[in-house]
């Protein structure tokens, strides 16, 4: 079991992104979903992003509740 913590910072790092306050925040500002639209399902991500998005998602994993507030944040 990952006994990580997992918040924003940590999210960015699994998904190989920078993860320091300021890239969160300007990757807030630049990536904006669509009304509707699911975060595993936006463009912007790579293949391996949207299908750890999609696998943690869908399995419900430990990863949902930070996947949630990213995807508010896009939203």
């Amino acid at each position: 079991m990952d006994m990580s913590e997992h918040n924003l910072r940590t999210l960015f790092a699994q998904l190989g992104l920078s993860n320091n306050e300021q890239a969160i925040a300007q990757f807030i500002r630049q990536h904006r979903l669509a009304p509707g639209m699911a975060i595993q399902d936006a463009p912007f991500w790579n293949s391996a992003q949207a299908s750890f998005l999609r696998e943690s998602l869908k399995q419900d994993a430990e990863w949902c509740e930070i996947i949630d507030e990213l995807n508010a944040l896009l939203h």
